[in-house]
């Protein structure tokens, strides 16, 4: 998908930097499950995060996940990849896409489900939405800083 569209734009467009901007724990509570996602700050050319979503105290889903930017002048090489680890899965990878949407698009047409993901922020909230790639069948997360509570 990158070739195609540097072919069919004539020019190569370079990836922007690591999304410092998704730095941080954050947690949406508009309903059940619960997800806290959280992200490390870059670290060199990659950001790890996790995600963990659940409710009643048990967990219903655990993601690892990289977003890996690579340096290269080869446009036939993506620039910044996103992997996801679900529990127990085999990673998968998803390639950054130019998009004139706001935020950070990573597409695998190949894929069964999600094909697209992608991150955007909307104010102080953190936004996150997995799709087909046609943007179809989309599942949408608003999330807020979290906030660690005593018990």
């Amino acid at each position: 998908m990158w070739t195609m569209f540097a072919a069919l734009s004539g020019t190569a467009v370079a990836a922007p930097a690591l999304p410092v901007w998704m730095a941080g724990c954050w947690e949406t509570r508009s309903g059940l499950p619960v997800t806290v996602e959280c992200w490390s700050k870059p670290d060199g050319p990659v950001m790890r995060g996790e995600s963990i979503s659940g409710s009643g105290g048990k967990t219903d889903e655990h993601e690892k996940m990289e977003i890996v930017h690579a340096e290269t002048d080869d446009p036939a090489i993506p620039w910044m990849t996103f992997w996801a680890t679900p529990y127990g899965r085999k990673p998968v990878r998803f390639d950054w896409v130019p998009s004139r949407e706001p935020g950070l698009t990573f597409v695998n047409a190949s894929h069964d489900y999600p094909q697209r993901i992608r991150y955007w922020r909307d104010g102080k909230h953190l936004m996150a939405e997995i799709a087909l790639a046609d943007g179809s069948k989309a599942r949408r997360w608003r999330y807020s800083r979290h906030r660690w509570r005593r018990r």
